[in-house]
């Protein structure tokens, strides 16, 4: 089994993960990036076909055709989670034959000390039972089933249960392959606050809801990889002491099938959103991207912590309040222009780390910790002891991929420095870790 999971990431490892790097698109009207230019190979079985793709781009067109351009936000919902034709609703998007590949996928080092971590703090906290481990958009479930070995040997006989929080209906099925002994799908009149059950090989219960809102209250150990970075943002940009909002209209009749069908404009006036906008204390930045999801999503996060009980980490590439516009697309591990061929390609934009922090810290008596670079947090929960035991056990022609899949993902060159966690405990538990750190993150 080790030596199939090992050749499974090793052949992926000529592959890239989501880039920082932001195309240059005053250059579009320029010759296109080799990637652009590069006839586009056949839809697999796991992508939605191309009538449903074109769907999405007249739907698109007719919106906007109709009632005026629209913001950032709504286009990259539509172009993510729309029923028909939304990127990650209908086709596996992950690993070799998909878009980009991510940590857990990489290397199972990644998960199992992500797990440790949450084992570690849960036993500081007073290993309280029952209590729930949940994971927001969780992919593949690849990091789930790693963290959920580790849980299912170290917790000392408690109780607990899963909740994957998931809009996509083929990766949740993916998910549950994963790591589910036996699974089914409700049916839609069934009116509960899950859409799918299931129970693993050692009896541990999974559910699947569709918003964090649906899952039960209670003590929480919650995970965020990879998932604020694709929630819907809004561009704005200052201007003449007010901010205006950058929005996206049609190209009414396009020179090439190489460039976009959309653009972008400013708008006319201030927009609900951009009134709304309040720039943290000391913004300097006169152009910025601003989530109200992302908002919203650490609101009910801290909440739930502050007021059941729990920790959270999220995991996922972005910056400190100091970039500008990282919004951006990826298809086939290369960039790919946002505004072409709405539905074939993940959008995504960099986390504001900054921003989410003082979301969090002052609304639901929450205390953050960090973030901290993921190279930082992997080499201080002990990183190279686990890769040194791999490597003892590991058969020869595998040790090369075990190295380079842990280099990988601590190397600032590669995802070490891109990559960060950030923390979130109850603010009432100040005094208690500064007396006891939290782990990975001093």
């Amino acid at each position: 089994m080790l030596r199939e999971a090992l050749l499974r990431i090793g052949s992926r490892r000529s592959y890239s993960y989501k880039s920082v790097r932001r195309p240059n698109l005053s250059a579009v009207s320029a010759a296109k990036s080799q990637e652009l230019q590069t006839p586009q190979p056949k839809p697999t079985a796991n992508e939605s076909p191309a009538h449903g793709e074109i769907s999405l781009s007249k739907q698109l067109r007719a919106r906007i055709l109709a009632t005026g351009p629209i913001t950032v936000a709504e286009y990259m919902r539509e172009v993510l989670t729309n029923p028909q034709g939304g990127y990650y609703m209908n086709r596996d998007v992950f690993g070799r034959e998909g878009d980009f590949i991510t940590s857990p996928e990489i290397s199972q080092i990644f998960g199992e000390l992500v797990g440790v971590w949450l084992a570690s703090e849960w036993r500081k906290l007073g290993s309280p039972s029952p209590f729930q481990l949940i994971e927001l958009g969780p992919g593949r479930g690849t990091l789930a089933r790693d963290v959920l070995k580790v849980l299912t040997k170290f917790k000392q006989g408690a109780e607990f249960s899963m909740h994957m929080v998931e809009i996509s209906p083929y990766l949740s099925l993916q998910q549950a392959q994963r790591f589910c002994y036996t699974h089914q799908k409700l049916p839609e009149d069934a009116q509960l606050p899950h859409y799918q059950v299931g129970t693993t090989a050692t009896g541990i219960k999974a559910y699947w809801h569709s918003r964090l809102e649906d899952v039960p209250p209670g003590f929480s150990l919650v995970l965020a990889h990879e998932f604020f970075d694709a929630l819907p943002i809004h561009k704005l940009q200052l201007i003449e002491g007010l901010w205006q909002e950058v929005l996206i209209d049609v190209v009414e009749q396009p020179e090439s099938k190489l460039l976009p069908e959309f653009r972008y404009v400013i708008s006319k006036s201030q927009t609900p959103v951009s009134r709304l906008f309040k720039p943290l204390p000391n913004e300097t930045r006169t152009c910025l991207e601003y989530s109200l999801e992302a908002e919203r999503h650490v609101d009910l996060l801290a909440q739930r912590l502050a007021e059941h009980g729990g920790v959270g980490l999220i995991m996922d590439y972005g910056h400190l309040g100091e970039k500008t516009d990282t919004f951006r697309g990826f298809k086939q591990h290369a960039l790919h222009e946002p505004l072409m061929e709405p539905g074939t390609a993940d959008l995504t934009a960099d986390v504001d780390f900054k921003h989410l922090q003082h979301v969090a810290e002052s609304r639901g008596h929450i205390q953050c910790y960090g973030p901290v670079e993921q190279g930082e947090f992997l080499e201080r929960m002990q990183g190279k002891v686990r890769l040194e035991q791999l490597l003892a056990n590991a058969l020869p022609e595998n040790k090369e991929l075990i190295q380079s899949g842990y280099e990988m993902l601590t190397d600032p060159k590669q995802m070490g420095a891109r990559f960060k966690f950030l923390s979130m405990f109850p603010s009432v538990l100040n005094d208690y870790l500064k007396k006891y750190p939290v782990a990975g993150f001093s």
